[in-house]
């Protein structure tokens, strides 16, 4: 046969073939290895929220070298940006331009390159080497470039669109307005827990006042402590609603539950312990190194579930407090979210006010409407008095509308008028902490899932204000500070832990403030105030159904921000799609199943129906004959967090998927950082106090 003759036989092409039109550029992380999305199942930009770049036009276009560790440019562009051929070139910022120069990576400085481009990440990107290179091996990663990610709020998640960078220091009143906006902006992430804790402890309003101020006093402490000897990162450290959960089930423990006197004091000393105990835990894991083996675990489809289920959790909290007084509550709700959707795009004087301050803004109102009702008698009843225990009540028509009354006045709480104008916070101020194992290991596992929230904040604003991520080193050295914080936390009796607070990554990039002078500065004043003792007294008398209100809107949007952190991976990956999926259904299913065990539909609890999800240590199914061992299992597995972690964790390191399916978290090389002046800069310890641990290999650069 004709064919069969090897002459005349068609030879076959190159395989695999070649590509009729050039791929569309990568969009998300896995643009650091060259990944097609094409061939991946990806979604593309419009689905995802990240930038739509347009097609290629030539083939030498800015593409990462896998081989030669580089990326060729084949045009200049301003931080990496498309330049725009009918407008011109685009510029590139001054902020940014002066902050290469200083750290001698402009003009063939020693810098992150060798012509000092830096890539969208932060990564070193090399255009022209005067000398030759090293060739870096196979599994040497050196390209790192991340996502950019920019919604209709112009937010990108780059360097170049900050106003001020990490270690920019603006003069002194734009310090002290960005300070003000920073932490205003995150007031409810401050306050609201003590509002919750304190009364479930049965604690009066000057207790919730004298918690008040303690937490901001160790806020702005530990902030200090972060911002100079942490992570060195912008982020606000507080009091975590992770730790909110467990307390919770702490409190609402059976021991406590036939307690005379004082329950307040007794119960908080038990937390106290707890939380040292589980702090000193932690403060090992990051400075034993330990941290930095166990962020291999750690990526963005295990953060994402875990942090949405801390928001998820308190579902049974919000709203139905709220229903105490539709009127003021519901009200709160909608104007928080006319404020942070809505009214967004509205600037005053350069400032989207309505999207900073959508939290403080609605309060005020909110406030003002309820002490106008009170005040024109909305809620005032002949012959009643709020002041009068509910059980102490005889008439019909006061038991009828004592719950509207307790719940819409605003003049039930006295702590305004019974706080001190100067009170200073100090350590042990409830008593000596009481220290029990079986609460100390609940808080151990939790102190975990604290860490794995601190591990996303620090790479999500790490990308928005420094020149590279950080470490493995820095990672650990931020932990293990944090924990130091918690340990604080636990003497001074704040009833949970310090960590760093989710929401910072949003008011950075709302803000665009990036600046950690800013930060510093604003915790001074945050230790001001805590001093104050009309301060703490002030805020302990919100009422307490805008509290929920408020709650309900900061729940949600820490689901929000938790789940964002899949824009690091690919998240129309079906691998990815299932894992978290299932996480975020087990983590509501499974709680669920421990926390109705062993109660009938007629059972007279003790405690409000928004608190009987954290009594389930109580009744749950895991019978043993070592008590401590039943509290322990029933308390952890019917924690939403707990659940959410250990499906995702193990799902995410045992399924098979490619790094750049799976997102993996890029984290800087030590040898390379410690030779980029502008990293030493970032994230180096000050007063030379790196040089005296610069033996302890395992944390920092």
């Amino acid at each position: 046969m004709s064919s069969s003759d090897p002459k005349t036989r068609h030879k076959p092409g190159s395989w695999p073939p070649a590509l009729d039109a050039a791929p569309v550029p990568p969009s998300s992380w896995a643009k650091r290895t060259g990944f097609r999305p094409k061939f991946s199942g990806e979604t593309n930009a419009s689905d995802s929220g990240q930038i739509a770049l347009p097609p290629r036009a030539r083939e030498n276009e800015n593409q990462p070298d896998l081989e030669a560790g580089r990326a060729r440019i084949a045009s200049p562009m301003a931080n990496g940006e498309q330049p725009v051929s009918e407008k011109g070139p685009a510029v590139k910022d001054q902020t940014v331009k002066k902050r290469r120069e200083a750290d001698g990576t402009n003009n063939g400085g020693s810098g992150a390159s060798a012509n000092g481009h830096t890539g969208t990440n932060g990564a070193a990107e090399t255009v022209t080497a005067p000398q030759p290179t090293r060739r870096p091996s196979r599994n040497e990663e050196v390209v790192d470039v991340l996502p950019q990610n920019v919604d209709d709020e112009g937010i990108v998640g780059r360097r170049s669109h900050m106003k001020y960078e990490l270690r920019d220091t603006p003069g002194l009143v734009p310090i002290g307005l960005y300070g003000f906006q920073h932490y205003l902006s995150m007031l409810g992430s401050l306050i609201l827990i003590p509002l919750v804790i304190v009364p479930a402890m049965g604690g009066t309003y000057e207790d919730t006042a004298n918690v008040v101020s303690t937490v901001l006093f160790v806020s702005g402490v530990t902030t200090l402590l972060h911002s100079f000897f942490g992570s060195r990162l912008p982020l606000i450290q507080g009091p975590s609603f992770v730790y909110l959960a467990p307390a919770l089930a702490i409190i609402n423990s059976p021991e406590f539950q036939g307690l005379n006197g004082n329950n307040f004091k007794h119960i908080m000393k038990e937390l106290q312990g707890a939380i040292i105990i589980s702090s000193a835990f932690q403060a090992i894991l990051g400075y034993s190194g330990l941290m930095s083996l166990f962020l291999r675990l750690i990526n963005p489809v295990v953060v994402a579930p875990t942090i949405a289920a801390v928001g998820l959790s308190f579902y049974s909290y919000g709203f139905p407090l709220v229903g105490t007084c539709l009127e003021i509550g519901a009200v709160q709700i909608l104007l928080v979210i006319i404020f942070s959707l809505y009214l967004r795009k509205i600037s005053v004087l350069g400032h989207r006010i309505f999207l900073i301050y959508a939290v403080p803004l609605g309060l005020g109102i909110t406030w003002a409407a309820a002490f106008l009702l009170t005040e024109a008698g909305t809620y005032s009843y002949k012959g009643c008095d709020t002041n009068v225990p509910a059980s102490n009540i005889i008439s019909e028509h006061c038991r009828k509308h004592v719950s509207r009354m307790k719940h819409c006045r605003i003049d039930t709480s006295h702590a305004l008028k019974s706080s001190p104008w100067f009170r200073f916070p100090y350590p042990l101020q409830w008593g000596t902490p009481v220290f029990h194992w079986k609460m100390a290991l609940v808080m151990c596992v939790v102190s975990v899932i604290a860490s794995v929230d601190s591990v996303g904040s620090y790479h999500a604003s790490a990308l928005l204000v420094a020149s590279r991520p950080p470490t493995p080193g820095v990672v650990s050295r931020g932990i293990g500070l944090e924990g130091l914080s918690s340990v604080l936390a636990g003497l001074w009796g704040t009833g949970t832990g310090s960590t760093t607070l989710t929401e910072n990554v949003h008011t950075i990039a709302v803000t665009k403030m990036g600046s950690r002078r800013v930060v510093d500065l604003g915790a001074c004043v945050l230790v001001v105030l805590s001093l104050v003792g009309k301060v703490g007294g002030f805020i302990a008398s919100i009422p307490e159904v805008m509290v929920a209100a408020l709650l309900c809107f900061m729940w949600a949007m820490l689901a929000a921000f938790g789940l964002s952190n899949l824009r690091y991976s690919e998240t129309g990956s079906y691998r990815n799609i299932i894992i978290v999926g299932l996480s975020l259904f087990l983590s509501l299913s499974i709680p669920a199943y421990f926390q109705q065990y062993g109660i009938s539909p007629n059972s007279n609890l003790s405690v409000p129906i928004y608190f009987q999800p954290f009594i389930v240590a109580s009744h749950g199914p895991f019978h043993s004959k070592y008590g401590g061992v039943n509290y322990i299992m029933n308390t952890l597995l019917s924690l939403h967090m707990v659940i959410a972690f250990l499906v995702a964790v193990i799902l995410d390191n045992t399924v098979p998927g490619s790094r750049q399916e799976r997102g993996i978290y890029v984290w800087s090389e030590s040898e390379a950082a410690r030779r980029e002046p502008a990293v030493v800069k970032d994230y180096e310890l000050p007063f030379q106090v790196g040089r005296i641990f610069r033996w302890v290999k395992w944390i920092g650069l």
